[in-house]
């Protein structure tokens, strides 16, 4: 039996901090037009963090049976989520971040009262040297997609589209550790069964759907994409079996067509999105035949960028 259940998902619901529940999802017009399939989005940029990850963050906090210090690690978003969550919680939090991670999102954690530590080269880089730390210092670890209060509170956006009138042929997800996509896999296959799940990752950081088509752990010694927040390249193996049987299809999406999809959002939705919050729509522009003529909902599930990110890849 899979510990993520739908029932766990409808918890989370009645506990995360309302600011993060209840994003806008509508069917957009014009990118449908463009791209030939009518396409929804759910929008998770417009919040404190401006990302998705304040759901399971609020969750797990509440979940706390103390308010003893905690240590996790990110590529910015789920730092961003933790902090947060830990402020409201008057819980001391600390955020191992590679050295190249968003300078945006590390001055966010800090504004947000994380203490942060740059090691690594990597987000994988930085979690295990975080991990190394935690288990020094006797300190709990949070770890996106093993700990599974992230993956419930991701499950609720499923929740929420599934709550329209619409029916969807297919949803389509960006799949970085795996927490969202299984959260939100398993609250769309109780309620919506009909509906495809279809995670997309970039063809530069593709372990985690190699190891789930495989059934082995893959693992890569470097990633090369602009998706920060979905470049993961050792998987966690909890994860891996979270998603056991989730999945009906698996894309890839090189950097290029991910760009064009950041564009395409801005141009047609107003929308400032990240390479990892866009590249589920980058699939409906890469594998157009795919979706021709199908009603798709996709997740927009980040928003951070600095200037120079926009200035350059959007314009």
């Amino acid at each position: 039996m899979s510990r993520i259940t739908l029932d766990r998902i409808l918890a989370a619901a009645a506990a995360i901090d309302p600011v993060f529940l209840n994003t806008p999802q509508f069917l957009n017009e014009p990118l449908s037009d463009v791209l030939g399939a009518q396409v929804t989005l759910k929008v998770e940029t417009v919040n404190p963090i401006r990302s998705f990850k304040g759901r399971g963050a609020t969750w797990l906090t509440a979940n706390l049976t103390d308010r003893a210090p905690l240590m996790c690690a990110s590529a910015g978003n789920f730092g961003q989520a933790m902090a947060y969550a830990c402020r409201a919680a008057d819980v001391p939090l600390t955020v191992y971040a590679s050295v190249n991670a968003n300078p945006l999102k590390i001055e966010r954690m800090r504004a947000l009262g994380a203490t942060m530590v740059l090691a690594g080269e990597d987000f994988d880089g930085a979690k295990a040297i975080g991990k190394a730390a935690a288990a020094a210092q006797g300190t709990r670890f949070v770890e996106d997609s093993l700990d599974p209060e992230p993956t419930e509170g991701a499950g609720t956006m499923a929740v929420e589209l599934a709550a329209s009138d619409a029916e969807f042929d297919a949803l389509i997800v960006p799949l970085g550790n795996g927490a969202m996509l299984a959260g939100v896999a398993t609250a769309m296959k109780a309620l919506r069964p009909k509906t495809k799940i279809i995670a997309v990752q970039s063809t530069g950081a593709p372990a985690m759907t190699e190891s789930l088509i495989s059934g082995t752990l893959v693992t890569h010694e470097k990633i090369d994409t602009i998706a920060d927040g979905i470049g993961v390249r050792s998987p966690v193996p909890q994860a891996l079996e979270d998603l056991r049987g989730l999945v009906d299809e698996f894309l890839l999406v090189p950097d290029t067509t991910t760009l064009k999809a950041m564009r395409l959002l801005h141009q047609h939705a107003g929308l400032v999105v990240e390479p990892s919050g866009a590249i589920g729509l980058g699939a409906v522009v890469e594998h157009g035949s795919v979706f021709a003529g199908r009603r798709v909902a996709t997740i927009i599930c980040g928003g951070n960028l600095t200037n120079e990110q926009i200035a350059s890849w959007i314009g």
